[in-house]
């Protein structure tokens, strides 16, 4: 008992020192955080138990599955960094304490967002066929057949999912991250559960993932709805806001969306240049890859809910104009990344065998599997936090477009060119790809610690 005593004192006066500020502290961050950790934890598990499920269906399927989610993440990136606009509006309007805004900024959001998300997926299942030819040409006739079904299954989820995206966005902004986790829970609980009943009791393989991804994103997209009408009193949006959306609102939304979506067109497009350099590396190099990713998905769990977590934190800042306490937040975030990516790592490494048999592989590519996760492990350490933390807290402050900018020359310069010398010229397969992505981390992470040290970051005036 006496030193549980001593023990106390001490963590809470280690957490006010590092994690609060003048105008927040470390018990508002943590409930910020340990929400949307629950909500990476549910995504990414339940991402590894689909990903397990897919491939009971065989190589084919996972195969195609991974090649057509490479171009899900690419399109589906544009309208998740327009909603990460909207929250940082939304947490920008809440730091400086105007209610009505931080309203009109959330039905903003999900509106734009929505649309936009419509109109892309509308052009993903009309030109299915050409997009699909052009990018992964080389694959084998089996797999093109099973990537066409669900490539249209998924253009038709798209506006179901970025309406709960952009909902959870601006609630993640104004700090309602228990309503965003429980948006995300209705949103992909079900998707699994379907799953379970399509792909492994009816044994509809692809074609059942595509049902599932359909009804669980339409199922909390009427949720969404249904909070933002009927129970969150607070925030008092009515219907017809959706459709009153003013000239204003939406420039600021695309101020931080616009070169976001930007950047992430460039960077997932590199992902999907890459993702042909595997293509024709054959089927086992891109179920080594897919099944590589989901791993180092797991371990980027904790970061990840830091990162989000960290955008509502400096918006809310930035909207009281309090750089003192974004700088100091920001730093003590990126030191706590890195030290869960230790922890995460002594975690996994040991589990890799257990692990792996969810996704029953080839026996050939085990152990190329366990080779890029652990270097891929140990990479993450140093520069996973810097990378992308310390970028979140720059575009919170209004920073975007030099962001952005770094954000895809890094990756074109490096992780494109890099990766096709290595895996290709080199001859080094898929651990020459990451390879090439761990040094892309380092020279971005240095150029946005520069950044970050100077003054240019937090001039911007958003709102």
């Amino acid at each position: 008992m006496a030193e549980y005593r001593i023990r106390k004192p001490y963590v809470h006066s280690f957490l006010d020192k590092h994690f609060s500020g003048r105008s927040i502290d470390y018990r508002q961050i943590v409930g910020l955080f340990v929400p949307l950790l629950v909500d990476q934890i549910f995504i990414v598990g339940l991402h590894l138990i689909n990903t397990a499920m897919i491939s009971s269906a065989g190589v084919d399927a996972i195969s195609a599955v991974n090649m057509v989610d490479s171009l899900n993440v690419f399109l589906l990136s544009i309208f998740v960094a327009v909603a990460t606009g909207g929250t940082v509006v939304v947490a920008q309007y809440k730091g400086s304490g105007n209610s009505i805004m931080v309203s009109k900024a959330t039905a903003g959001s999900a509106s734009t967002v929505s649309l936009l998300a419509l109109l892309i997926g509308i052009i993903m299942i009309v030109f299915h066929n050409p997009l699909l030819n052009l990018l992964f040409g080389s694959a084998e006739p089996a797999v093109m057949d099973l990537a066409r079904t669900y490539m249209i299954g998924s253009g038709l989820s798209y506006l179901g999912l970025a309406f709960v995206e952009a909902v959870c966005g601006a609630l993640r902004g104004i700090g309602r991250s228990r309503a965003s986790l429980a948006l995300s829970l209705i949103l992909n609980l079900p998707y699994v559960g379907l799953n379970l009943l399509f792909i492994n009791v009816l044994d509809m393989g692809v074609f059942g993932m595509t049902l599932s991804v359909n009804i669980a994103r339409y199922f909390a997209a009427a949720c969404a709805v249904y909070y933002l009408i009927k129970i969150d009193a607070e925030l008092r949006i009515r219907i017809r806001d959706f459709f009153n959306v003013g000239f204003d609102m939406l420039k600021r939304i695309f101020t931080i969306g616009t070169p976001f979506a930007a950047e992430q067109m460039f960077f997932n497009g590199g992902k999907i240049l890459t993702q042909i350099f595997i293509v024709s590396m054959g089927t086992y190099a891109i179920a080594t890859n897919a099944i590589s990713g989901a791993l180092a998905g797991v371990m980027q769990i904790p970061a990840n809910a830091l990162s989000l977590t960290l955008i509502t934190v400096v918006g809310q800042c930035m909207g009281r104009r309090d750089v003192k306490d974004a700088k100091k937040l920001t730093k003590s975030f990126v030191i706590l990344g890195s030290f869960f990516y230790v922890l995460m790592t002594l975690i996994i490494m040991p589990l890799f065998h257990p692990l792996i048999s969810l996704f029953n592989p080839p026996a050939e590519i085990v152990d190329d599997i366990f080779l890029i996760v652990l270097i891929n492990a140990l990479a993450q350490i140093p520069l996973w936090a810097i990378s992308f933390m310390i970028p979140s807290a720059l575009r919170a402050a209004g920073d975007a477009k030099f962001t952005s900018l770094i954000s895809m020359l890094s990756m074109w310069l490096f992780r494109v060119v890099l990766g096709y010398i290595l895996g290709i010229t080199f001859n080094m397969g898929i651990l020459g790809v990451w390879i090439a992505m761990n040094a892309e981390w380092a020279v971005r992470g240095i150029i946005f610690v520069w950044r970050f040290m100077g003054r240019k970051w937090y001039r911007h005036k958003l709102i």
